[in-house]
């Protein structure tokens, strides 16, 4: 990936050849004395925490997903889920663009691909805030559950069986070296999505902390209108005030729906883990989501389903 895009992704750039510079002005590759000491650290640490600048490395929101016990499928089926997860990832790239063209104002299919880190049964991707997180992860689910209800590649679908996703989101800082993404946010999400076998939708303290700072908790999703969202610093910061004439949104009217979009969130504490010196604070979220399936082979055929992200079983972690 060039720097240019890296640039527009808002993601610090750690180049290889910049810090060789630094070594070779400050270290040696390879010392021989008759006895050995430790050097004076002190121009070297200087000079790479002036490179570095850690304060510059921004947060991202990481989404986590991952195929529920991808491993106790058949072997025919494991060859088969790769080009599955594809599939379903793109249709919700897809989806995601045409059916919230104000959220993703900023994002494009070459974007979201440049952003994902796959795992082969499932992957991170990389956004600039948890909202964009959840919405992805809500279309994920969506198309999950069309493939599921044998809507999408009937024949597969009996071949492969039903498949079940978990989901992390966590929010941290991330920065770009070597053509790929590091960083706490994605050390943090690996750690708490492996932690967890129940088959839920698992955020860190970091997100809950952002949905209460923008929309007074995860809660008010099911309040939260087209009008609300365009006022969130993110979004108030970046662009436009919200215009009904060129923008829609599936999930999220003009005025609070309780019959369509999302219709129930919960939220709950359910433990901590210990990463490193960290400890993080995990919560448990449950939403019910309205929306529409069209099938766009045959636009005349549409119909209305309920969808759920996670899952409501509150043991620990």
């Amino acid at each position: 990936m060039s720097n240019e895009n890296i640039k527009k992704t808002n993601v610090k750039a750690i180049n290889s050849n910049d810090i060789e510079d630094i070594l070779r002005k400050y270290d040696q590759r390879i010392i021989f004395e008759e006895t050995n000491i430790k050097p004076d650290k002190s121009d070297l640490n200087d000079a790479l925490q002036d490179y570095i600048k850690s304060r510059d490395i921004g947060n991202k929101s990481v989404l986590g997903i991952d195929i529920y016990r991808y491993s106790s499928y058949s072997e025919f089926s494991q060859t088969l889920i790769p080009f599955l997860f594809k599939k379903l990832f793109d249709y919700t790239i897809t989806l995601c663009l045409r059916n919230h063209p104000y959220v993703f104002q900023e994002y494009s299919e070459e974007r979201i691909n440049r952003n994902f880190i796959s795992s082969g049964d499932g992957g991170y991707v990389l956004f600039d805030t948890p909202f964009h997180s959840l919405i992805f992860a809500f279309n994920l689910a969506f198309v999950l559950r069309i493939f599921n209800s044998f809507h999408l590649f009937p024949k597969l679908r009996r071949i492969i069986g039903e498949i079940s996703m978990r989901y992390t989101i966590t929010y941290d800082k991330i920065y770009f070296f070597e053509n790929n993404f590091y960083g706490k946010g994605i050390i943090h999400n690996a750690r708490i999505i492996q932690k967890d076998n129940l088959n839920r939708c698992l955020i860190d303290q970091n997100t809950y902390l952002w949905f209460m700072l923008n929309i007074d908790g995860v809660e008010n999703l099911q309040l939260l209108t087209l009008m609300d969202i365009s006022n969130i610093y993110y979004f108030k910061n970046k662009y436009e005030k919200f215009n009904d004439e060129r923008f829609h949104d599936e999930i999220f009217s003009i005025i609070p729906l309780r019959t369509y979009g999302v219709i129930n969130a919960d939220l709950l504490q359910i433990g901590c883990i210990a990463s490193k010196e960290t400890v993080i604070n995990i919560y448990n979220l449950h939403i019910q989501v309205v929306m529409k399936f069209r099938n766009d082979d045959a636009p005349d055929q549409s119909k209305l389903i309920t969808i759920t992200l996670g899952n409501i079983n509150t043991e620990g972690i």
